[in-house]
C-alpha cells in the first residue's frame, strides 16, 4: 500500500453498521468515495483502544490485496488526526447494498442468480488470497454504478469477535452450524452464509420473517431440512442452497468454485415477480403480448386458496389456468401450486 494518503474530505452520512459509520466523501485521487469511520468506544481504555486500532491498521495491509471487480476496493485506511477513529477510505457503490431488496420483496431467480455470481466470484477471489469474509449478508454485497454485486465490509471481524458482533449486528442467522459449537470459521463457513443469503434474498424479509429464526434453530442442527419455500422456488435452488446450508461443513460445496458452477445451472425462467403480504401472495410474469398471474390467498391458518390465469396486455379473452377450486388446507395449497409452478 502507498505511503502517500490522498487528502480525505468527508461528507454526508450514508449509513450506520456495527463497526461504524459511512459517509460519501472526496479524496484527491480517486474522486467520490465511501468512508467507514471506526470511532473508540466511551468506555474503552487506552490500552483496549490501542490494541483494536493497531489490529485494524495491519488488517490495511491485508485488505489492499483484495482487488477484484466483485470486491469493493479499499483505496487506505488512515488514523484520523485525534487518534480516536480510523478512516477506511472505499469505492463507493451508488446502488447501494442487497439489504434494501430483501426488505422490498422477493427478488426475481435471475436477479438472485446474477447478485449471487458476481458474490461467488469475489468470495472465490479472497479466498485464493487465504483471506475469509466472514460476514456475507444482504447488507454486505453492494451495487456498483454498472450494476455489479461487489462483496463490501470483509476483514473487520475476526473468530474472536464473531459471537458478541453477530449478536449485535444482527448477524447470528448467518452463522454456521459448527461455528455456533466451536469450530471457528473457514472458507466452507462463507459458503454456508452465501447460501442464508440466496434464502433470503429468493424470499423476501415478509416471507423469511414469517418462519422462526434461523438463530434459534441452526445450532439444533437439521436447519437446511425445515426451511419453508416459496412455491414457485423450484427443486434444483432448493437442492443447492440446501447443500450449502448442510450441518456438515464437509457436505457443503467445498470452494466457492463449485458453488458457482452449481449456481451456473439453475433455472431462472419462466421470470415469476412476487409480492408478499400477509394474507396475500401473487406472482406475474409478463410475454409480450399476455400476463400469467397467480395469486395464493391465505384467510387463515387452515383456509388456503389459489387460482392461475392469463390475461392480455390490450384486448383479449381472460384464461383460467388453475387453480384450488375452493378453500383447501395449507398443505393442499402449497401441493398444487408447487405442482402449477413445476409443470
Amino acid at each position: 500500500m502507498s505511503s502517500v494518503v490522498p487528502a480525505l474530505q468527508v461528507g454526508a452520512r450514508l449509513g450506520n453498521g456495527h463497526f461504524g459509520v459511512v459517509y460519501e466523501g472526496q479524496d484527491n485521487v480517486h474522486g467520490l468515495v465511501a468512508v467507514k469511520v471506526l470511532s473508540r468506544a466511551p468506555f474503552a481504555s487506552d490500552a483496549e483502544w490501542q490494541n483494536y486500532k493497531l489490529g485494524f491498521l495491519a488488517e490495511a495491509q491485508h485488505l489492499s490485496q483484495a482487488t477484484h471487480h466483485n470486491v469493493v476496493k479499499v483505496h487506505h485506511i488512515e488514523e484520523a488526526p485525534d487518534g480516536n477513529s480510523i478512516r477506511f477510505c472505499m469505492e463507493h457503490c451508488p446502488g447501494g447494498s442487497l439489504q434494501s431488496r430483501f426488505e422490498a420483496g422477493p427478488m426475481s431467480l435471475l436477479d438472485v442468480r446474477k447478485a449471487a455470481t458476481d458474490t461467488l466470484l469475489g468470495l472465490t477471489a479472497l479466498h485464493l488470497r487465504n483471506m475469509l469474509h466472514r460476514d456475507i449478508k444482504p447488507g454486505n454485497i453492494l451495487i456498483d454504478r454498472n450494476g455489479v454485486a461487489k462483496l463490501g465490509d470483509f476483514g473487520l471481524v475476526t473468530d474472536n469477535l464473531l459471537l458478541g458482533y453477530a449478536s449485535q449486528a444482527g448477524y447470528r442467522d448467518h452463522l454456521a452450524y459448527e461455528v455456533w459449537h466451536g469450530a471457528g470459521t473457514s472458507a466452507r463457513t462463507d459458503i454456508w452464509a452465501v447460501g442464508m443469503t440466496l434464502f433470503r434474498l429468493i424470499h423476501g424479509k415478509s416471507w423469511y420473517e414469517e418462519a422462526p429464526a434461523p438463530r434459534d434453530a441452526v445450532q439444533e442442527g437439521g436447519f437446511a431440512k425445515t426451511l419453508k419455500w416459496l412455491p414457485h422456488v423450484p427443486k434444483a435452488w432448493r437442492r443447492v442452497v440446501r447443500k450449502m446450508l448442510a450441518d456438515d461443513a464437509a457436505d457443503r460445496y467445498q470452494t466457492a468454485a463449485q458453488a458457482l458452477e452449481a449456481l451456473s445451472k439453475l433455472p431462472v425462467a419462466p421470470p415469476w415477480q412476487a409480492v408478499v403480504a400477509p394474507e396475500l401472495i401473487r406472482w406475474e410474469h409478463r410475454s409480450k403480448t399476455r400476463i400469467n398471474i397467480v395469486e395464493w390467498r391465505r384467510h387463515s391458518a387452515r383456509r388456503h386458496e389459489w387460482t392461475a390465469w392469463s390475461e392480455p396486455v390490450e384486448a383479449g379473452r381472460r384464461k383460467t389456468l388453475g387453480g384450488s377450486g375452493g378453500v383447501v388446507g395449507s398443505r393442499e395449497a402449497v401441493s398444487g401450486l408447487e405442482r402449477y409452478f413445476a409443470s
